[in-house]
C-alpha cells in the first residue's frame, strides 16, 4: 500500500496551531497612536527617527504643575478685585448693620447689597428667598453673623459654591460658639473689630487699592464713628451704675461699655432672644424688678415684643419708668449703622436723665 506523503510543515506554523498554546504570531496586534485615523504621526515625518512612535506617558504631578498656573488665573478671576474685573468689588451682607458698615469702608470700589434689611421683621425667624440665594451666589465678599443667628447663610453658600469667594463670618472672627450672645455689632468693641476685619478682606481682594481702603477705615472710625463713641462715653459718665432692664440680650452688650447695671436675669434675656420659653423663676423676677421699681429705665426689642414683652411695657409706663425702644436691624432701614446707634444712645441719654435727675 502506497504511504501518504506527509506535508512539511514550518516549524512557527507548528507552534502557532499546537493546541493549548496561543501564538503570539498570531494574535492580532493594536493599532498604533501613532498611525491612527486622522491623526498624523510625528514618527513618519521626514528626517525624524522612529522612536517618536513610542507614546509619552504625561505623570499626574506634572499634570497637576501644569494647571496650578490656570487655576491661579481662575481663582483671581473670579474671586478678582476691582482691577482685575473691571468693576466694583461684589459684597453681600446677611443683615444691615454690618452691610452699612462694610458700605462706608468700600466706598465706591465696592457694591455693597444687604439681605435682611426690614426693621419691622425678626432676623432671627428670617426665611431666605430664591433671590437672596442668587444674591450670595454672585458676591465675591460675603459678611454673615454667625453664632447660631442666621444659619440660613451658610448653607446657601454651601448650596452655591464659588471659587475665590471670602466669607467673613463675625462669630468665627471673635472665637464664638453657637449658643453664646450673637448681637455682636451692640459691642462696640466688636463693632470696631469687624470693621477692621472688613477692610483687610476688602485690601485682599483689591491690593491695588489698599491705600484708599485704609483710608476709608480711618475716616469711618474717627470721622463716622464720633458721635456714637462720644454719647457712650456721656452715658457712662453721667448714668455709670445706674439700674436698668432689658427685654432680651440684645442690650447687654451694650450696658457694659454705658457703665450701666443691667439687672434683669440673663436666663430671661437669653430666652426671649430666643424665643424659647422663659422660665417662671426668671418671668417673675422681671415682673418684680419693675413693679417695685428697682430699676431706672425699661430697654425692649421692638421687633421681638411678645405678649409678655408688651405686658412688661405696660407695667413699666404704669410705674412711671421710661421705656426706651431699640432695633436689632437699622431703623429707619436707610440710617447708617452710627446714625442708628446715636439716635438710640441719644433716646435712652434722656430716659435716664428723666429717670434721675442726673
Amino acid at each position: 500500500m502506497r504511504r501518504r506523503r506527509r506535508e512539511h510543515i514550518p516549524t512557527a506554523r507548528r507552534r502557532a496551531l499546537t493546541p493549548g498554546k496561543p501564538s503570539r504570531a498570531l494574535a492580532p496586534r493594536k493599532p498604533s497612536r501613532a498611525l491612527a485615523p486622522g491623526k498624523p504621526s510625528r514618527a513618519l515625518a521626514p528626517g525624524k527617527p522612529s522612536r517618536a512612535l513610542a507614546p509619552i506617558r504625561v505623570t499626574k504631578p506634572f499634570r497637576v504643575l501644569a494647571l496650578l498656573p490656570v487655576l491661579a488665573l481662575l481663582v483671581s478671576g473670579c474671586g478678582g478685585g476691582a482691577a482685575e474685573l473691571g468693576g466694583p468689588i461684589r459684597v453681600v451682607a446677611a443683615e444691615n448693620f454690618w452691610g452699612s458698615i462694610a458700605g462706608q469702608l468700600a466706598g465706591t470700589h465696592a457694591s455693597v447689597q444687604s439681605i435682611i434689611v426690614n426693621p419691622a421683621s425678626d432676623p432671627h425667624s428670617y426665611e431666605p428667598t430664591a433671590a437672596d440665594a442668587r444674591t450670595l451666589a454672585t458676591a465675591q465678599l460675603v459678611i454673615v453673623n454667625g453664632i447660631g443667628y442666621d444659619p440660613w447663610a451658610p448653607r446657601l453658600l454651601a448650596a452655591n459654591p464659588t471659587l475665590g469667594r471670602q466669607v467673613l463670618t463675625v462669630g468665627s472672627l471673635l472665637g464664638l460658639r453657637e449658643g453664646e450672645n450673637p448681637h455682636r455689632w451692640y459691642s462696640p468693641a466688636d463693632a470696631d473689630a469687624v470693621a477692621a476685619a472688613i477692610t483687610a478682606s476688602l485690601k485682599r481682594l483689591d491690593p491695588h487699592d489698599a491705600t484708599y481702603f485704609d483710608g476709608r477705615h480711618a475716616d469711618f472710625e474717627s470721622q463716622g464713628l464720633a458721635r456714637y463713641h462720644q454719647l457712650i462715653a456721656a452715658i457712662r459718665t453721667r448714668f455709670s451704675g445706674v439700674p436698668v432692664g432689658a427685654s432680651e440680650s440684645i442690650f447687654a452688650l451694650l450696658s457694659p461699655a454705658l457703665g450701666l447695671r443691667l439687672i434683669t436675669p440673663s436666663s430671661f434675656m437669653k430666652a426671649v432672644s430666643e424665643g424659647t420659653e422663659v422660665s417662671a423663676q426668671g418671668a417673675v423676677t422681671a415682673q418684680q424688678q419693675i413693679a417695685q421699681h428697682r430699676l431706672e429705665v425699661w430697654i425692649y426689642n421692638s421687633q421681638n415684643a411678645t405678649p409678655q414683652i408688651q405686658s412688661l411695657n405696660a407695667l413699666a409706663a404704669q410705674r412711671g419708668i421710661p421705656v426706651v425702644t431699640v432695633t436689632e436691624t437699622l431703623s429707619p432701614a436707610g440710617a447708617t449703622f452710627e446714625q442708628w446707634q446715636a439716635s438710640q444712645l441719644q433716646a435712652l441719654a434722656q430716659a435716664l436723665h428723666r429717670a434721675t435727675g442726673r
